[in-house]
């Protein structure tokens, strides 16, 4: 497929964006960039959070993903479910009773100045390490596919594609991103359908006969009951609860956009909507991947997991239509994790850092700097995705996971000490307990998992594996990596803490 052509349709879909842009962030100011003056609506919301949350890397992982794991994948959808729950229900009525900007300004009111900092950094640190991986991984699709064909270099690709999204998010932020999510999930959901049909068809059978094909193959596989397996399925579920409720519920990226919402109830709407059509989008991703192997294997196609998608999509075999739907499609799920993750890192760092909202500052002089720091973040992203361009990991999806397991944790602890106990924290020591806990959970994640630590940092031998053995009896961390780290901290502040005045006075102490 000529990459002129597939160069074109990018183009024309960021023109569509600015043009959005430009509409939605017309007599715009800091409260529309921070929180769309809490007049959006809580159906766009909720529909555009969709291509938010799968970003780029679950549009090309996740179907790379059944070939080797099967459906094993939706056990963590199921327990996203549970997670979502308790946000709509626990989390949301508690951000909207404080009007809270910053999610992140709660832990100051319940513990002071330094859990604010300490649950503001490691949300920027998580947030800019994993959506400028997600970057990274679409834009090598786009540079092999097209960029690479047209002798532009993967840097200058890297460059203007932030210029870009820092050109229709400079002004509006939250209120321009709302309705910008909104057509790229569009793009992203009828991408989904229409491969998946189109490729069906190349296999000469309807859905119910690709279903039983898939069957046959073993990818239809949903619960996987091997205790010591890293997607057991209680570890799956588990996992992926405390990974909806710390990588949504408490990331101030996800909650910036329904707190944007007027009322708690519009928002708790949108977060339920939002879950049910989740549950049945990520189901179409594994049927994908079903599809996708079925034909892979029907073709002789041999390439990595992360690259089937793009190989079948963009061959010869099928008409133009097809590589320009995957690769509107494909871009359309990249840019909601990166242009809300700018704009809320943005939001993060001006209200949390450096307080903005209560500086003695012009409305003028709050918009520059706040222009300032979204600028820098772009440069940051750039920065860092010249970074995993020179890891060249394949298996970033894998390092995105482990990382937020171990960043989140601090978060899933503080929120949780706060919301279910009365206790006061010293609060010199919150910071000392917030880097020793991850610390300690990726040496546990380590001691359960050398061979994939050997991998990653390119060791021969950690010399691990007998002490693994012996400790872990086979047993394999994973997803629940986050619960642990929220454990560690939350028994950490248990340990630093003392009874409020109320509670001491309640028990005689």
């Amino acid at each position: 497929m000529s990459p002129t052509l597939l160069f074109t349709f990018v183009i024309g879909y960021f023109v569509l964006l600015l043009v959005v842009a430009w509409f939605t962030s017309r007599n715009s100011n800091n409260d529309s960039f921070f929180i769309g003056n809490k007049k959006s609506n809580w159906m766009l919301v909720a529909f555009g959070m969709i291509g938010t949350s799968l970003s780029g890397v679950t549009f090309v992982s996740v179907p790379g993903s059944v070939g080797s794991s099967s459906f094993f994948y939706y056990q963590v959808v199921l327990g996203y479910l549970i997670g979502y729950m308790v946000i709509a229900f626990v989390l949301l009525p508690l951000y909207y009773r404080m009007n809270l900007t910053s999610i992140y300004t709660y832990l100051e009111r319940r513990f002071g100045v330094n859990a604010h900092k300490a649950g503001a950094f490691f949300f920027i640190l998580s947030r800019t390490v994993g959506a400028t991986a997600r970057l990274y991984l679409v834009i090598s699709v786009l540079q092999i596919f097209i960029f690479n064909k047209l002798n532009i270099p993967f840097e200058a690709t890297a460059l203007v594609i932030l210029v870009l999204i820092l050109l229709y998010t400079f002004e509006g932020g939250v209120k321009t991103i709302i309705y910008t999510d909104t057509l790229q999930t569009t793009g992203m959901l009828v991408g989904l359908v229409v491969c998946i049909v189109v490729i069906t068809q190349a296999l000469n059978t309807d859905f119910g006969g690709v279903w039983n094909m898939m069957s046959d193959k073993g990818y239809t596989k949903l619960f996987n009951w091997d205790v010591n397996a890293p997607s057991y399925v209680w570890k799956h579920i588990v996992g992926g609860m405390f990974i909806a409720i710390a990588m949504t519920g408490l990331d101030q990226e996800m909650m910036q956009k329904n707190i944007s919402v007027k009322t708690l109830k519009d928002s708790q709407k949108n977060m339920m909507t939002f879950t049910a059509v989740l549950m049945v989008v990520n189901f179409l991703f594994l049927v994908l991947g079903g599809v996708l192997y079925l034909y892979a294997d029907t073709n002789g196609i041999k390439v990595p997991p992360d690259d089937l998608f793009p190989t079948i999509a963009l061959n010869d075999t099928f008409s133009g239509t097809i590589g320009i739907i995957f690769i509107i499609a494909l871009i359309s799920a990249l840019f909601p994790s990166v242009d809300g993750a700018i704009t809320s890192l943005t939001s993060c760092y001006c209200i949390d850092i450096l307080n903005i909202k209560n500086r003695e500052a012009t409305e003028k002089e709050k918009k520059r700097t706040r222009l300032k720091v979204h600028f820098t973040f772009a440069v940051i992203f750039f920065l860092m995705v010249l970074v995993f361009k020179a890891i060249n990991d394949k298996l970033i999806i894998d390092f995105i996971l482990k990382f937020a397991g171990i960043t989140y944790g601090p978060l899933l602890g503080l929120f949780a000490f706060g919301i279910l106990t009365k206790r006061s924290i010293r609060s010199e020591m919150i910071w000392p307990v917030c880097i020793i806990a991850p610390v300690l959970a990726a040496f546990l994640d380590m001691l359960s998992n050398p061979a994939w630590y050997e991998a990653k940092l390119h060791i021969q031998s950690l010399g691990l594996n007998e002490l693994s053995n012996s400790i872990f009896g086979g047993y394999k961390i994973g997803n629940e990596l986050i619960l642990i780290n929220g454990l560690l901290t939350f028994t950490g502040l248990y340990l630093i803490s003392k009874p409020s005045k109320r509670e001491a006075v309640a028990t005689g102490r």
